[in-house]
């Protein structure tokens, strides 16, 4: 249960690297030290009242940090441990990262943290910090104010304005101040005026009571490519399917398949997904439509991937359903164990 002294204490910021937190060199924007003097210093800019209704908080900067683009599963990994680590002492957790690979992390952060009591939100920007027009501030204003919010139990992401649930966040544009969305989710709070809202009914708190606890797994065997991510298009042959199903290396694939499931009805390459899923990797399919799910069987094109053991990732985003992929290979689980866990909701992602 969540302590009524939680709203008292600080919360934590952790600074991972980004746009947001990038300076100018001569080889053109590279990750930026000292972050957090040049947070407090930028938030001496915002209005009195806003400034002072902040909760408190500590900020833990990251030895190396990154451009997102560089993350690996590994980050993830680091990046859960530490957030598990750090909770009980805070009321919540702000992580800031780069908007490239943001939602990847915030959905791995969503599978390691199962049964979360309190909130951890991620949050970036478009522009640096100290950039005219930067959204860096607003955004990093709006992650602190959802971080004390009790209510508020799973990973969220804070954006323009918006609080998305992080399994269900993708990045839509390369640089629009908008640039995440939650194609099949609602939304799980916005800002109003001054003030961070949440919706009611719209949380994980009731969804996840019982729910297991933490899962902090070791990502290190799956870390060099163990699971594909595998777009079709027209014309796709079944030795090029193979050539990344048959590699050893590869535990499971990503399909990302037409419409509500169709792929072609070729008995060489549906024998490809076949022979992989008999040997125990895990295979699942989204759609590579935006918006919508698979439906595997509502067309007769679509029934040869449930007849080769390809598992349907529903209305999943690609981020959430391969990162769900990468966990539960991590799990010590029998094949059909690993199966059903995939196809059950765990966090909100389906």
């Amino acid at each position: 249960m969540t302590s009524p002294s939680l709203v008292s204490r600080s919360v934590l910021v952790l600074y991972t690297g980004g746009t947001l937190g990038m300076v100018e060199t001569d080889q053109g924007l590279a990750p930026g030290r000292d972050f957090e003097a040049r947070l407090r210093q930028a938030l001496t800019t915002l209005p009195p009242a806003r400034r002072a209704s902040l909760p408190e908080f500590v900020l833990r900067e990251s030895p190396d940090p990154i451009d997102s683009s560089a993350a690996t599963p590994l980050d993830w990994q680091r990046l859960g441990r530490a957030v598990a680590a750090a909770l009980p002492d805070h009321a919540g957790v702000v992580v800031l990262h780069g908007t490239d690979t943001l939602a990847w992390s915030a959905a791995s952060l969503a599978y390691q943290l199962q049964g979360l009591d309190r909130p951890v939100v991620v949050t970036g920007a478009m522009l640096p910090l100290e950039a005219t027009g930067s959204d860096a501030l607003i955004n990093i204003e709006l992650a602190l104010r959802f971080a004390v919010q009790p209510e508020l139990q799973e990973v969220a992401v804070a954006f323009a304005g918006r609080l998305l649930r992080g399994v269900r966040t993708r990045k839509r544009h390369t640089q629009a101040a908008d640039a995440f969305t939650s194609p099949n989710a609602p939304l799980l709070g916005e800002r109003v005026d001054d003030d961070a809202v949440l919706y009611p009914g719209r949380g994980l708190a009731t969804q996840q009571r019982g729910a297991p606890r933490f899962e902090l797994l070791d990502y290190e065997p799956l870390s060099a490519g163990g699971v594909a991510r595998l777009v079709l298009w027209p014309g796709i042959q079944a030795w090029q399917l193979a050539a990344w199903l048959e590699d050893n290396r590869v535990k499971g694939a990503l399909l990302e398949v037409w419409g509500s499931g169709n792929v072609p009805d070729d008995p060489a390459l549906l024998g490809v997904l076949a022979k992989a899923s008999g040997e125990g990797k895990l295979l699942a399919a989204i759609s590579q439509c935006p918006l919508g799910g698979v439906a595997m069987g509502h067309y007769a094109a679509g029934r040869g991937l449930a007849e080769a053991g390809v598992l349907s990732a529903g209305d999943m985003t690609p981020e959430a359903a391969l990162t769900k992929l990468l966990h539960l290979l991590a799990l010590p689980l029998p094949d059909a164990e690993r199966r059903q866990r995939f196809l059950t909701p765990l966090v909100g992602e389906r």
